[in-house]
């Protein structure tokens, strides 16, 4: 009896310790379900974690080196501008020497005193009667326009296409104009909106500035004979005027010669520095002349090449593109002279200026 006891004992406690166990592992083996798409998204959103982990560090890199830049950009401006202030100490320094060394210089100081008052009676007359501009400009409706040109400059050079190709956008219609008279040539359309364009730019030329006015076709010749490599003042409003009626009696005539008043406006002393450009196409003439009565798309573009190489360098050019029918390369060419020149291109419409 006393052993049978100890074996129910025994038995019962063993199998108590085995349940247990069977039970622990139950409770701590837990089935996982994974899913695909909650898995990429998460792998996606740390890598956009690390992303922006790696910009933040740029970005904070980017502002190191701006605000390095800027202290430094501080400090040349400094020293600048005490240059200056050293300059404009010793520019009166020489002034004063200079002065000491003139014969007579309340003769000079006179002098000087008459042109200023000349130059403030000058301005002063034509502010008094249109405004900021010497001439004044009226389109339909009294319209302003935004056209991108520059305006400025101290020496102006206008260069106008006159060759035949002025007359019309189309090609028949530019053979039929040219074998009529001069006073029908003159009344063309496509002319008379280039003398309005002439006309416009003139208006807008600062006071106090200079100018020259071009015409080009075979042949380069000022509008006002006799004042080919002289630089005009605007101030004067009745030799302004006088020059745009010489534009409106031009004839367009002949083919159109680029390499020649390109040539004549880089020897011009002192140059220019801002030239307006109103032409319609590529050239068709050169100084070395041909024999050929008809030139292909790419003898133009060689023309074209040609001249812009003896542009005065440094020199903003501003083009005005009027229509012509066949000639598809000059709106590119021409665009590419305006950007490498940092002027500006525009083609009007029908209605401007």
């Amino acid at each position: 009896m006393s052993l049978a006891f100890l074996d129910v004992m025994f038995c019962g406690f063993g199998a108590t310790i085995l349940l247990f166990l069977i039970i622990d592992h139950a409770s701590t083996v837990n089935a996982v379900e994974t899913n695909p798409d909650i898995t990429a998204e998460v792998n996606l959103l740390q890598e956009e974690v690390r992303d922006g982990d790696l910009g933040l560090v740029q970005l904070r890199n980017i502002f190191s080196d701006t605000s390095f830049e800027m202290v430094t950009a501080e400090g040349l401006a400094r020293q600048i501008q005490e240059r200056i202030q050293t300059f404009l100490q010793e520019l009166a320094a020489l002034e004063s020497d200079n002065l000491a060394t003139i014969e007579s210089p309340e003769k000079l100081r006179s002098d000087i005193e008459a042109l200023e008052e000349e130059l403030l009676r000058l301005q002063a007359s034509a502010f008094e009667q249109e405004g900021s501009n010497v001439r004044q400009f009226l389109g339909d409706g009294n319209r302003q326009y935004l056209s991108g040109l520059f305006l400025g400059g101290q020496r102006i050079l206008i260069l106008v296409d006159s060759s035949s190709s002025m007359l019309d956008s189309t090609l028949v219609n530019i053979i039929r104009t040219r074998n009529m008279g001069n006073t029908q040539k003159r009344r063309a359309p496509k002319w008379q909106r280039v003398v309005r364009i002439v006309d416009w730019i003139s208006t807008q030329l600062p006071i106090t500035s200079r100018y020259q006015i071009w015409n080009f076709s075979s042949e380069t010749t000022s509008v006002l004979p006799g004042t080919e490599d002289i630089w005009l003042e605007v101030a004067d409003r009745d030799q302004l005027n006088e020059a745009i009626r010489a534009v409106e009696r031009l004839v367009p005539d002949h083919g159109t010669n680029m390499e020649q008043v390109f040539r004549a406006a880089a020897n011009m002393s002192p140059r220019p520095d801002n030239i307006f450009l109103i032409t319609d196409g590529l050239p068709t003439l050169s100084d070395r002349g041909t024999s050929k009565r008809l030139i292909t798309p790419s003898e133009r573009m060689d023309l074209y090449q040609d001249a812009v190489e003896e542009l005065p360098q440094g020199v903003p050019v501003n083009i005005i593109l009027m229509p012509l029918e066949g000639d598809p390369s000059a709106a590119a060419a021409f665009w590419e002279l305006a950007q490498f020149s940092q002027g500006s291109f525009i083609t009007p419409s029908k209605d401007w200026p």
